[in-house]
Parts: structure tokens; sequence; C-alpha cells
């Protein structure tokens, strides 16, 4: 594998838009190239985001680049939820399904009645759970107290990843569950536009210019310091900590098999 030249990471969300100044528990990115990283960006929703990934991948691939494009949020769910749910364990046929249902504008989204549609199959009480709308869904549970999940509670990542929550959660302080559904079908559009210089890890071999990888920051960044906002500081620490790591080392990091849940990059190498 050809070393990657350019790191983005993005630390994402599942919310409305943010505000004008920025802010905590928005969309934040960050570009590394070798020793130089560049200044946190922040975007105010997931249209702008997708944009500025669009617009940032075209410039780097313009320039010779490679590119590994990390995303805070799971690429994929527990073990038999996409069989049921997208007709296949394919992880790519889960987000075409996705793309094809959520709808998204920097005002309002639907994540919230479509997992309710998604939990009505399995008699209303879960997989997903955690509404954070003032009006109530038919079939998702605002808290687990009636919750019942037919699905494995975690993949084989978040069993390992300390802290780690489960994706099924939607709302709430360390829900992941919002930025899963509201991401996919943003980084199905980014695969698509790309192809075929784009591969997605661990679902398929990154020997192409534009590589999509799964992040979790708080698995190798610490507190921010005085003066940055959490987000903006991760996004900067792990862009800071991948385009440093020696090649070999993140090819190594890189050699992961789980084609149907997928990984979070840097399981088994915490101490680095």
């Amino acid at each position: 594998m050809t070393p990657f030249d350019t790191f983005v990471i993005v630390d994402w969300s599942g919310g409305n838009q943010g505000s004008a100044r920025p802010k905590a528990d928005a969309i934040w990115a960050c570009v590394a190239r070798g020793a130089e990283v560049l200044p946190p960006v922040y975007l105010r929703h997931r249209q702008a985001a997708e944009a500025w990934l669009a617009d940032t991948i075209a410039v780097e691939r313009a320039a010779g680049r490679r590119v590994l494009a990390g995303f805070d949020f799971p690429f994929g769910y527990p073990a038999g939820f996409a069989a049921v749910v997208a007709g296949s364990a394919e992880p790519f046929a889960l987000w075409d399904w996705l793309e094809a249902r959520v709808e998204d504008s920097p005002a309002a989204n639907n994540r919230f009645a479509l997992a309710g549609e998604i939990n009505r199959r399995f008699g209303g009480q879960g997989p997903f759970w955690g509404n954070a709308s003032r009006t109530d869904v038919d079939g998702l549970p605002r808290t687990k107290a009636t919750y019942h999940n037919p699905f494995p509670e975690r993949r084989a990542a978040e069993d390992r990843a300390k802290g780690a929550f489960p994706l099924w959660q939607l709302a709430g302080a360390g829900a992941v569950g919002s930025q899963a559904i509201m991401g996919l079908p943003v980084l199905n559009r980014l695969r698509r536009r790309f192809a075929p210089e784009v591969a997605v890890w661990p679902y398929e071999p990154l020997d192409v210019p534009v590589a999509l990888v799964e992040v979790w920051p708080s698995l190798m960044v610490g507190p921010a310091p005085e003066g940055w906002i959490k987000d903006q500081w991760q996004v900067h620490e792990v862009a800071r900590i991948m385009a440093a790591l020696p090649p070999a080392r993140l090819a190594d990091m890189l050699d992961v098999s789980a084609p149907e849940e997928g990984w979070i990059f840097g399981l088994g190498f915490e101490a680095e």
C-alpha cells in the first residue's frame, strides 16, 4: 500500500444546524499533511460538511495526493441487522437503504421517524431508542425502560473499545446512533461521486487513492487544553497523530477483517 499524503478527520453530528458561532457537539474537520496540521474547520450542518469534503477530496486528488478521511461514527451495525432491514448482510446494501430513506436539511431531519419505522418491524420497542424531539414517535422509546433489542447490543468493536456507546442509542450524552443514520448516506454519496478512486475500510482493499475510515477520537485523544473546544481539539489531534504514523505501521493498523460490522481504527494499538 502506498503511503497516504493527506489525512482528513471529521467529527460528525446527527442534529440540526449549529449556531453561526463555533461550538461543541457540531461538525468539525481538520486536514493534516505530514507535519503540517491546518486549523480545524467548523461546519454548521451536514450539507456544508458534504460540500466541504467533496471539494477537499477533489483538491487533494487534483494535486496527486492520496487521502485518508476519518469519520467518528460507525460504518456498520451489529451482525444480522443489515440482512433483515436491507435484505443483505453486505454493508453497502444498508448504506443504499439509508440513503434512499433519510431526509435531511439544515433545519430538520427524519432520523427519529425512520428509527421508529424500523422499530415497528420488530414490535416497536427496539433496536433503537432515545427520542430527543418534542413529538412522540410511534415505535421509538424515549428511554431504555421499555426497550427490547432483537439484535446484539454491540458490535465486536464496541465490546473491545472501553467506553464506546452502542449505536442503537440516538440521543443523550455519548450517543452515536444519530450520527450513523445521518452520516452513512453522506459517505455513500462521496463513495459514488469519487468512484472508482475511493474504498471504505475495512470492507474494501485500500489500493485506491481515497480511503474512508471509521475513527473514534476518544480512543486516542485526551481532554482538550484551555482555549480549545473538545471536538475542535480532537479532530486536530487525530489528524496529527495519524499523519505522523510511519506508513508501514499505519498499514498494520489497517490490516483488519470485519466484513459486516466494520471496525474502529486503532483498536489493539491503544498504547500508540
